[in-house]
């Protein structure tokens, strides 16, 4: 066993072996931490992440070997970290850390919580839950050559939702269905597919033509007949895409020439659309098996990162169509699949159905590597990367186990060293954001909504549980009978799911008292009743600008990042002066 014994004062080597400490996340971040942690000296840890062992993680997740592929993160790269330090005691969890199991009291039995996690949401989570627990919180996350350290702590810091966060890049519905221009629009819309195919239906991820494309001025009752469809299926009618490719028993050569045949010449009969644009090549199935070579391939070096032709990609949307169909079978009537960038037959379905729309609409078309990164919003991860920040946890946390909280600093680590040629780059840590709407001492936001159309349910999913990251909000109507809205206990509300919140006497000024008894937070929300939203817009958070997301010092670009992941890649701190 190789320990820093002797580097540490003996008060601080003690306090390492004898503290609790949670690691959440065991991927790239995590693996680095977790031995970094043993190898200092740190004993006692607890490592909780939901995910298993995909092969792609072999590069970097250095504790993983294809043995153990498949198997749970937390717990194999407990067993690997053993055998550096095998008298440490780690517990290991093969769960979310938003489980209802991980409450308050479970965080309070640490001394320190360290996130090495890679989505937004379970950041809000771990954000709150040690806020309530009053314990410090190391956030952390890497994007490519870039990388993030900061330290929460209640009253003192910045917590990690003071600062607004970018949001997700979207595109017009009309963009991905009719007029696609860029590679990642196709992709997007091959992720769709997969959806209305084989997973949940969403209105908002509609696929086939959009006859309300507001660049329109033909009409429809007379362009429609002169839409073409195939002999086989006829079928462009405006009905569920789930629904017709049952009827057709997820037949891969019907689905082909509807999507792509079928679908592009209804969309060629909106004239108005190609007098700027170059008009889309509809495919036939028969015709490329004739005149096309399965084995057409450009590029070279590994299978991944090669470019198959039409003809190939035709056979591979066969294939994963075929794939997907007996998975779906398997798991009985009802059931739906959920597209996962590390699952095969997901991602070849994804690969096969955007590059053939790349090809119809004039794009080079792209390798599956590359549609990987980009379906999967990932940027490439470096493992030296994830060591260096890994490194810097470690030491802000042996700041915080010595009592000096205050000389904790975010740190950014550059891709270009900076003016003053330094390539990590220390900040000051800023106080808590009086505006907060999670740490400050009473959280309040005002929120501008259509009473009259927004319904219960939208309010609990989209604005209460997406918007602002409760798990289980119970809410309240200050109407001076203490109505209940909303139940976190199953049953107790869901009459009022599908009622507007005007049926409850909510109007402009109403108050509501929300409370998420798991993440101990409170917050008030004041109604403002709008009639005049954008198209399209449920509601607006009054002051929210995510766009608008301050950077950090010195950057030459965007450090704002997460590991593996740039949306969820957001600034915990705001703007600050470098510290020497």
């Amino acid at each position: 066993m190789v320990q820093l014994v002797g580097s540490l004062r003996k008060e601080l080597a003690d306090s390492l072996s004898a503290c609790r400490v949670l690691v959440v996340g065991a991927g790239g971040i995590g693996c680095e931490l977790l031995k970094n942690l043993v190898l200092t000296g740190f004993k006692n840890i607890e490592v909780i992440d939901l995910d298993t062992i995909d092969v792609s993680n072999l590069n970097r997740q250095f504790l993983f070997q294809k043995k153990h592929v498949g198997k749970s993160k937390a717990q194999v790269a407990k067993e690997s970290v053993l055998q550096f330090c095998p008298t440490a005691n780690i517990t290991a969890y093969h769960d979310s850390i938003m489980n209802p199991d991980y409450n308050v009291e479970f965080f309070r039995n640490f001394m320190l919580v360290m996130n090495a996690l890679d989505n937004r949401a379970a950041r809000n989570h771990v954000n709150r839950m040690c806020l309530a627990a009053d314990i410090p919180l190391i956030e952390s996350g890497t994007a490519g050559y870039l990388g993030q350290v900061t330290v929460i702590k209640k009253g003192l810091t910045e917590c990690y939702e003071c600062q607004p966060k970018p949001t997700q890049k979207t595109f017009p519905g009309c963009t991905i269905r009719n007029t696609p221009s860029e590679p990642i629009h196709c992709i997007v819309w091959a992720k769709y597919l997969f959806n209305q195919l084989f997973g949940e239906e969403d209105a908002d991820q509609e696929v086939s033509p959009d006859t309300a494309d507001p660049e329109l001025s033909w009409n429809p009752a007379d362009t429609e007949a002169r839409a073409t469809a195939s002999d086989q299926d006829g079928d462009i009618k405006r009905v569920s895409t789930k629904d017709w490719a049952r009827s057709t028993g997820y037949d891969a050569v019907k689905l082909f020439n509807k999507l792509f045949k079928d679908d592009i010449q209804y969309l060629l009969t909106m004239d108005k659309l190609w007098k700027k644009r170059k008009a889309p090549l509809p495919l036939d199935w028969l015709e490329i098996q004739k005149l096309a070579c399965p084995q057409e391939v450009t590029g070279t070096g590994l299978k991944d990162q090669q470019v198959l032709g039409v003809a190939g990609y035709s056979q591979l949307f066969s294939r994963s169509v075929e794939t997907l169909r007996s998975m779906l079978a398997d798991k009985g009537d009802g059931a739906e699949l959920v597209w996962d960038k590390d699952d095969p037959p997901a991602m070849d379905f994804v690969t096969a159905a955007a590059n053939l729309r790349m090809h119809i609409f004039s794009m080079n078309m792209k390798s599956r590597f590359d549609i990987k990164s980009m379906a999967g919003n990932i940027i490439p991860a470096i493992a030296t990367t994830n060591a260096v920040i890994a490194g810097l946890i470690v030491l802000e946390a042996l700041k915080i186990l010595s009592g000096d909280v205050e000389q904790c600093r975010t740190i950014f680590l550059n891709k270009q060293p900076n003016p003053r040629k330094k390539l990590l780059v220390p900040c000051a840590l800023d106080p808590p954001s009086a505006n907060c709407y999670v740490c400050a001492s009473k959280p309040e936001v005002t929120v501008k909504l259509n009473v009259h159309k927004t319904l219960v349910l939208a309010l609990q999913d989209k604005i209460l549980k997406e918007k602002f990251g409760m798990v289980a909000p119970d809410v309240q109507i200050e109407d001076g009978k203490g109505t209940i809205l909303i139940s976190s206990e199953e049953g107790e509300t869901e009459a009022n799911n599908s009622k507007f919140l005007s049926d409850f006497g909510i109007r402009h000024g109403s108050r509501l008292q929300v409370d998420d008894f798991l993440q101990d937070y409170t917050l008030l929300v004041n109604v403002i009743h709008c009639e005049d939203l954008e198209k399209d817009v449920e509601f607006e958070v009054v002051g929210d600008a995510p766009d608008k997301a301050p950077t950090p010092p010195s950057a030459q670009e965007d450090k704002n990042v997460a590991n593996g992941n740039k949306d969820s890649a957001e600034p915990s701190t705001s703007s600050k002066g470098e510290q020497n």
